[in-house]
This record gives C-alpha cells, structure tokens and sequence, in this order.
C-alpha cells in the first residue's frame, strides 16, 4: 500500500505541474507577480497531493518569517523547498542554477526572481548571492538559504557552507534557524512518501552584528539540535528504531 500511495503521489504531482506549467505558460511572459503566483499556488498544491495520496501531513512551528530577514533552513528534502514557497511571502530562495535548466520549474522559479548561483565559480558566486539578496531585501521579500547547499540524510554529519555567512555578514540582518524532518518522510532519492507528519520549525532568530566564527557556530548549534529532536519525534511517529 506504501508503494502505491507513493506511486500515485509521484504521477499526481508530474502531472499537475505539466499541466499547470502548459496553461500558465503565458504568465513567464508577464509581470514576475504572475510566475509567484503559479509557484506559490502550485506549492500548496503539491502538499495537498500529498496528504490526500500519501496521508503526508504537515505541521509549521515557530514564528513564520516575513518582510526583509534571513531564513537558514536545514535541507532533507525536496519538500523544504515546497513547504517554504507555499508557508512565506514570496521568498528568494537560494538554488542551484542548474535547476533552472528543468521546463517549467526552472522558468518559473527564474521568472518568479529565486536566486541561483553558479557553485563552481568560487567567489564571484558570492557577490552575485549578495548582490542579490540586497535587492531582494530591498522589495521585502525573505531570502532562503540551505547553509549546507543540498540535501542531507537526517542521520549525516553536517557541512555548513560560507555562502549564508557572507550573507549575514553584508546584509546586516537577523537570521531565522529553520529545522526540519522531512527527510524520513519524503527521503532524499526516492519515491517512498511515507505517511504521518513532517514538521517545519522556524527556530528563535539570531541577532544581526555577531562576528563570523560565532554566527557560524550558534546557527549549526541551533539547527542541528533542533533537527535532532525533530527528527527523534518521527522516529517515534514512524515506529523506526532511534
């Protein structure tokens, strides 16, 4: 029945974004409210496909992020990057260019203003995150970042990239923790959608104005603990061994 649900998931999902993207179609040509607009109610979509075929609930914890701020969230799944589209305010998130070669996804995403860099060209990466995130900040939309740059198994030791501090140091903003569990139910690199409820958490923010090495220390102690627990409690949901 698992297999099934997930199968019927998965072909629900493609098929409403093909369908969706060829009737929305005129709107990559529009203002960029128009391209949000189809992401954002595509989104929603997607989580309630989920719930309806894979009984995949879920459930936002903390003060939801809105306006000019930082938001570094923890990755395990393609479902963080849904959940945060349909759960904020038009955010600029932070993406792998590559992703915006996908029809459709990608065209959206570029036309709806998300931030891709090229990960391989080093530093002018960076200042073209930041140049970015300014001018995202200027139209108060929140910025997205995953400080890890891909998906982590919940269970994998962590690797903060330098991106999210470069984007705390020059923006001179709070940054907003965000953990998740979501890897347990939507598990990277597969098909399985397992029912039951992930949990997204926006955590306590960290104050703006904290040098480098003390930022970078708070914000992987403060996502990873709370990651941890989350994902302690769906262990516990999913009766897996902890």
């Amino acid at each position: 029945m698992l297999r099934l649900r997930s199968i019927l998931f998965n072909l629900s999902l493609y098929l409403t974004a093909i369908v969706v993207g060829l009737i929305a179609t005129p709107a990559l040509f529009g203002p960029r409210k128009g391209a949000v607009f189809v992401i954002t109610k595509l989104s929603q979509t997607a989580l309630w496909l989920l719930k309806i075929t894979a009984g995949t609930h879920y459930e936002i914890r903390g003060e939801i992020p809105s306006g000019s701020t930082l938001v570094a969230a923890k990755h395990q799944s393609m479902w963080d990057t849904i959940v945060l589209v349909a759960a904020l305010n038009d955010p600029a998130i932070v993406l792998k260019s590559e992703l915006l070669w996908i029809p459709y996804y990608g065209w959206f995403s570029k036309k709806a203003g998300m931030i891709a860099i090229d990960r391989g060209s080093g530093s002018s990466a960076i200042r073209r995150l930041i140049s970015q995130g300014k001018s995202a900040l200027a139209a108060s939309r929140p910025i997205v970042i995953f400080p890890e740059g891909s998906r982590m198994a919940p269970d994998a030791a962590p690797d903060y990239k330098p991106g999210i501090a470069a984007l705390y140091r020059q923006l001179g903003v709070p940054c907003v923790p965000a953990a998740v569990n979501s890897g347990l139910y939507w598990p990277r690199r597969r098909f399985l959608r397992k029912p039951g409820t992930i949990v997204l958490e926006f955590l306590p923010a960290i104050p703006a104005g904290l040098d480098r090495t003390t930022f970078m220390n708070t914000l992987e102690t403060t996502i990873e603990t709370a990651t941890a627990r989350l994902v302690a409690e769906a262990r516990r949901e999913l009766g897996e061994n902890q």
